[in-house]
């Protein structure tokens, strides 16, 4: 199916021809559908903590930070923020000169002062038309008002990353989402030094801005807070990209050679697995909300973080005594109950195992990555999110899945799907060290069965295109998990500009 034109171009992309090949193959088999035992809940597979063992995991956070914890903070920022705008381009695209009323544009020129960006708006406005916000609202210049905040010649917010738009005002200033993450980095990630290191995946594209803005603002932050800023940037790597295909799954080819498209968040995986640190909180970069109503956050980072060390602490203590032979049938069988409570893991029966086989396989099942993932409880409609799936070997853990992974012609599947009683935040801690200190390959623990294959197009031309597993969901699919329910308090994202006038984003 490759030519020998083809090949030349995969190896000078660093890429792996039997992978290009595999993928090529996958859009003809596609990925199938996860077997699903449950939908996680309350007391099967999701653990709400009591008031005393909040108090307890937060002290041992603490600890671990205290007694110099080797934190990092991972914030994919990647994504550009036109799809927060999309309201807006159709608008001043269309042929309607006024918004609908009750619109979301209407409602975004009615209370357009709140917006943290307010005062460059206003600057943008004056500089291309020569009037203010408010002047251009009395003359209906709705377009002329929508196109400067979205628009190259304005402040070009259709075309920048979202971690670099302003978010919330404060009387010293606006801040952007980088920002914002820095001062919960603070708060939460800094060891006993006073260190907070921060990662944040960006775009190709976007790099120098977003050097530029932490180079401005990172001493300052950390001056403020009495910490230091460790800050630093990866894109996603180009030997993730996926292949694209025709619609007859033939190779897709462009300009002469092979289109091959960003592999989706998933690819990520890569850049998680170089960075140098013991445990990794992994959130959104639009997931945050100003000083003033960050107390929840903070707090539950906490608690699920010294839930963490808690569970690594235990299973340390279990390595060694399986590494030194100190252990009984007893205490192998407190081990696999451990796991089934811990992370919902059922697996083959191990009572015709002897010590020896017994052992070997709970090392296998211990030694592993471990994250601790906070679940938020639905308040819409249930969907992709909490749930016990069978993997591979038969076993079935914990899972974080997309709809897209569920079966919607599975009968069954749809039971548990609407009896889903919590959602996935992306807020998650990760421990990605041995017993030893030594990195766990995070690469060997996805689980090359997830993906996703969707229809797109390129100059006008279908294509099919794939993403990766996700990071979060196929890209960890052989983790420990465990759930822990977190209050939505602690979820404020912002998916479309309307969203910055809510309370949460108001201060």
């Amino acid at each position: 199916m490759l030519s020998q034109e083809d090949l030349a171009y995969i190896e000078e992309r660093g890429m792996d021809a039997a992978q290009v090949e595999a993928q090529l193959k996958r859009f003809t088999t596609g990925f199938p559908y996860l077997k699903i035992k449950d939908a996680a809940r309350q007391e099967h597979g999701i653990t709400v903590l009591t008031p005393e063992e909040e108090e307890k995991a937060i002290a041992r956070w603490q600890k671990f930070l205290s007694d110099g914890g080797d934190v990092c903070k991972f914030v994919p920022a990647s994504g550009a923020a036109s799809r927060m705008f999309k309201a807006l381009f159709a608008f001043v695209d269309g042929d309607a000169d006024v918004p609908a009323e009750g619109s979301d544009v209407a409602r975004l020129i009615a209370d357009i002062d709140k917006v943290a960006f307010i005062d460059d708006l206003n600057a943008a406005t004056k500089s291309l038309y020569g009037k203010s916000v408010d002047e251009l609202k009395e003359a209906a210049r709705y377009k002329d008002l929508i196109a400067a905040i979205i628009k190259p010649e304005g402040l070009n917010y259709g075309g920048l990353p979202k971690g670099l738009l302003k978010f919330h005002s404060y009387p010293e200033g606006s801040r952007t989402p980088v920002e914002e993450q820095l001062a919960e980095g603070a708060q939460t990630a800094a060891n006993g030094a006073g260190n907070v290191k921060m990662h944040f995946t960006v775009s190709a594209n976007h790099r120098k801005l977003f050097e530029a803005k932490i180079a401005e603002v990172a001493d300052k932050m950390g001056k403020e807070r009495g910490v230091n800023y460790n800050v630093s940037l990866s894109e996603q790597k180009p030997q993730t990209d996926t292949v694209a295909a025709n619609p007859d799954n033939t190779p897709f080819h462009e300009d002469g050679h092979l289109l091959f498209r960003p592999g989706g968040h998933g690819a990520l995986i890569e850049n998680l697995n170089d960075i140098d640190a013991t445990v990794v909180f992994i959130k959104n970069i639009d997931n945050v909300v100003p000083d003033s109503l960050r107390d929840a956050t903070v707090r539950y980072k906490q608690i699920i973080g010294g839930y963490l060390i808690e569970f690594h602490d235990r299973i340390e203590d279990y390595l060694t005594r399986l590494a030194t032979g100190d252990y009984t049938r007893g205490t192998l069988q407190d081990m696999a109950n451990f796991m089934h409570t811990a992370f919902s893991i059922s697996d083959r029966n191990t009572d015709g195992m002897n010590d020896t086989d017994f052992a070997l396989y709970l090392h296998e099942k211990l030694n592993r990555p471990l994250r601790v993932c906070g679940m938020v409880k639905n308040e819409g409609e249930p969907g992709g999110g909490p749930f016990i799936a069978f993997n591979r070997d038969g076993s079935a853990s914990l899972q974080i899945l997309e709809s897209t992974q569920i079966d919607p012609e599975n009968e069954e599947y749809k039971k548990m799907v609407a009896s889903a009683t919590h959602f996935n935040p992306v807020d998650l801690v990760c421990y990605v060290k041995d017993r030893n200190g030594e990195k766990y390959n995070l690469t060997s623990y996805v689980d090359p069965d997830t993906g996703f294959i969707s229809s797109k197009s390129s100059h006008g031309k279908e294509l099919r295109a794939m993403e990766l597993p996700g990071l979060w969901n196929g890209a960890m699919s052989d983790w420990n998990t465990a759930f822990v329910e977190v209050p939505i308090a602690t979820f404020n994202p912002v998916k479309t500009v309307n969203d910055l006038l809510r309370p949460t984003h108001q201060g």
